[in-house]
């Protein structure tokens, strides 16, 4: 699985500016609510299954990144959005630091194989410092996706 085949370049935000973790993921739930068409949820059941995951136990992994993710009834493909957080937000990360890039995935309800690869994937994608760097000195998206698709590619 390539990370292009979950993210397009219009799921990728520039700069997403939240005082909060509920802000951030309400910004990137409105940014991807377009593709969740036929899934039968709205933009507030996604949101939910979200901050429900979040309840569970923090998705910011540290180093300035956050990869919340929420499985959603009746959604058929994963879906996933890149945002930059430039100021950093307040995600109750294990490192106790802000997060500045936040990778979210929404997948169907019986993909267990398909999340988990994709996890995986992301994580090994943000794991990478000189990457990470590199997409929050860009301001626009078209370079933020570039940036992923090349990277992906490596691995």
């Amino acid at each position: 699985m390539k990370i292009s085949e979950i993210l397009t370049e219009n799921h990728v935000i520039p700069v997403l500016s939240a005082g909060d973790k509920q802000a951030a993921l309400s910004q990137i739930v409105e940014c991807i609510g377009s593709d969740l068409n036929g899934s039968g949820q709205d933009d507030a059941q996604v949101l939910n299954a979200l901050l429900e995951r979040e309840r569970l136990g923090s998705t910011g992994v540290g180093e300035g990144v956050a990869i919340p993710h929420a499985k959603i009834t009746g959604l058929s493909d994963l879906v996933a959005c890149l945002a930059r957080v430039p100021g950093g937000v307040e995600f109750d990360a294990i490192d106790k630091e802000p997060v500045r890039l936040i990778f979210a995935l929404l997948v169907p309800e019986n993909s267990a194989g398909t999340h988990l690869k994709a996890l995986a994937r992301i994580s090994r994608l943000l794991k990478n410092a000189t990457f990470r760097s590199k997409v929050l000195e860009f301001t626009e998206q078209k370079q933020i996706y570039s940036a992923v698709v090349e990277e992906d590619a490596k691995y």
